[in-house]
């Protein structure tokens, strides 16, 4: 790999590749990976006061997401995005991509309410990159039940929205 590059595990809205070029111009996809012993909840608070994705360890359990290669200089803005010491922290993740184990930047969630869910725009941003990338459509049909519920700030649901104009649902 480029010395001045490194590998991103995606789980969450930034999956959509869209989503991701907006905060990181530079990041191509690798392919599909899985986070062995680990869990996907929808439990991070966001400072909409909405739930946004996380990784959690639990035993026998997967996530699986999406593997993008990023130029060193779109780091900062990644960190941002995420809210890297506002709600997530980086953390180095082993990763299967085409049965090899791989070290990837990851963020976990430092600030979860179990209460929260998701705003229905994000489950959409999720799902849409899940499809977008070819994740197993039995982990899609999960994603598909996860409660969601209307954003109050309609502005920003249509241009979230706008995100995923084309990627079949």
């Amino acid at each position: 790999m480029p010395e001045n590059s490194f590998l991103y595990f995606a789980y969450g809205s930034n999956m959509l590749s869209s989503r991701l070029r907006e905060r990181c111009p530079s990041a191509r996809p690798v392919g599909v990976a899985e986070l062995p012993d680990h869990e996907l909840r929808w439990h991070k608070r966001s400072k909409d006061n909405s739930g946004k994705c996380d990784v959690v360890a639990c035993q026998g359990k997967r996530v699986i997401g999406v593997l993008y290669r990023i130029e060193a200089c779109d780091k900062k803005a990644l960190d941002r995005a995420e809210g890297l010491g506002k709600g997530y922290q980086e953390i180095e993740a082993h990763v299967l991509h085409d049965g090899n184990n791989v070290f990837a930047k990851t963020y976990q969630a430092t600030a979860t309410d179990e209460s929260l869910i998701p705003y229905e725009w994000y489950k959409a941003l999720v799902i849409a990159g899940a499809q977008e990338n070819g994740l197993p459509q039995d982990y899609v049909e999960q994603l598909k039940l996860v409660v969601s519920t209307d954003d109050p700030d309609r502005a920003r649901h249509d241009k979230e929205f706008h995100l995923i104009e084309g990627v079949s649902q």
